[in-house]
């Protein structure tokens, strides 16, 4: 059966050693109907001919922007494509796509292109792991693109680990899955702290409740008191397990992040208003995921009108946030329903500050961090954990994208629905 038949395929090729197997991914994608066009990078073409993807295709496959300019400029290729395929990407090609470059045929038809975008790394191990290749696959990842990879495996230098390319058959089939409105971001999740096998779909059909983002306590029109949490971690957290399955509602403090795809997003901005939200909206949920940044405190009036500097240093008097938290945890009254996972950003003793938490919020599991590292926690895309359970259990989560330590949360989840 031609699971393609019809759809116009743009297939990107870059430069390493991975390039030979998009010829197999070329010849999957004809042998399915889809009309491909290849465009390969002048690294790639060291690796492996044009001719051999004309022969596959029956089109022609270019190399560089002047190739003829009348009739098929860039702008043609990137809107006539029903979907793209980066196969392999290497660290460069993933660094030039984050940054908007558009130096070279394939970076210029991406950018011009309206159409879904897939993306299968291909590199080192060190190189997959290094931060800034990290945060080039999570701006990518917010920005739609779905990252299929990489699979863990022998590499080039004869050592092996996450890194190598996807199969060719694997990504053929993304290829058709994003086609029919689907998403790939988790068939191989490479270099995830609690397995290197994907398991999509484990949370279907599951009710969650997330919460992201800093909470914002008026002081007066124009000011407020908050933290520094850019709600990514609860963003990815929604992100990941809406991709599992989930049906998620995310209730978020002020955040500039883009909704994440299939999720339902309710907008706060103070600790009272999510409070309100979250109690709203308990029914039918199995999991509640509480990984905002709540204020603690508020001031107990706010000022109608702007506070004037020259009026002198006003006097703020704070009352008690509610603890969201620990109430969800009293009202469940030792039941195991909904799962219940708390978040703690710590500078000190974070293990036995993290275990007094989980005990006094009634939690059943518990994501710590130490905020006072530079690559974790706050306003960055990494985040290193300590993750808690109510039974004595711990996982340590070295530094990984917020994606993939959102992927160990939820294997966790996972695994307290089961039983």
């Amino acid at each position: 059966m031609e699971r393609l038949a019809g759809t116009r395929v743009l297939l990107g090729v870059s430069g390493g050693i991975a390039a030979y197997k998009a010829a197999l991914v070329a010849r999957l994608l004809v042998g399915a109907g889809a009309r491909v066009d290849t465009v390969l990078t002048r690294g790639a073409e060291r690796f492996i001919g044009v001719t051999t993807f004309e022969g596959i295709t029956g089109r022609p496959a270019r190399v560089e922007v002047w190739e003829d300019v009348p009739t098929d400029t860039h702008v043609a290729l990137g809107r006539s494509a029903d979907v793209a395929l980066v196969y392999p990407a290497t660290a460069h090609t993933l660094a030039k796509l984050a940054a908007g470059f558009a130096d070279d045929l394939l970076t210029t038809s991406l950018l011009a292109a309206g159409c879904p975008v897939i993306v299968a790394p291909a590199m080192h191990t060190e190189m997959w792991e290094h931060p800034a290749t990290r945060h080039n696959v999570e701006v990518l990842r917010q920005r739609g693109v779905h990252v299929l990879g990489p699979d863990t495996g022998p590499l080039m230098g004869g050592d092996e680990g996450p890194g190598r390319v996807i199969a060719p058959e694997v990504a053929v089939d993304a290829v058709a899955e994003v086609v029919a409105g689907g998403s790939v971001r988790d068939v191989a999740p490479a270099g995830q702290a609690s397995t290197a096998e994907a398991r999509p779909r484990d949370l279907a059909g599951v009710r969650m409740l997330v919460t992201a983002g800093g909470t914002r306590e008026p002081i007066d029109p124009v000011r407020f008191l908050g933290n520094r949490s850019s709600g990514k971690m609860g963003f990815a957290l929604a992100e990941v397990a809406a991709e599992r399955g989930a049906e998620v509602t995310l209730i978020a403090a002020p955040s500039a992040l883009p909704t994440p795809p299939g999720v339902t997003r309710v907008d706060v901005t103070t600790a009272l208003e999510m409070h309100d939200e979250v109690f709203a909206r308990l029914a039918g949920v199995e999991v509640i995921v509480k990984a905002a940044a709540v204020a603690d405190f508020r001031p107990d009036t706010a000022a109608t009108s702007k506070l004037k500097k020259d009026a002198g240093a006003p006097t703020i008097e704070l009352v008690p946030n509610p603890d969201i938290l620990a109430e969800l945890g009293a009202r469940r009254e030792g039941a195991d329903r909904p799962v219940l996972v708390g978040f703690a950003a710590e500078t000190d003793d974070v293990e036995a500050a993290g275990r007094t938490k989980l005990v006094r919020k009634g939690a059943d599991l518990l994501v710590v961090n130490d905020v006072s590292a530079a690559d974790a926690g706050f306003e960055v895309d990494t985040n290193r954990v300590l993750l808690l359970d109510r039974d004595g259990g711990r996982v340590d989560v070295p530094l990984r994208s917020k994606h993939e330590v959102a992927g160990v949360v939820l294997d966790a989840v996972v695994a307290r629905l089961h039983g």
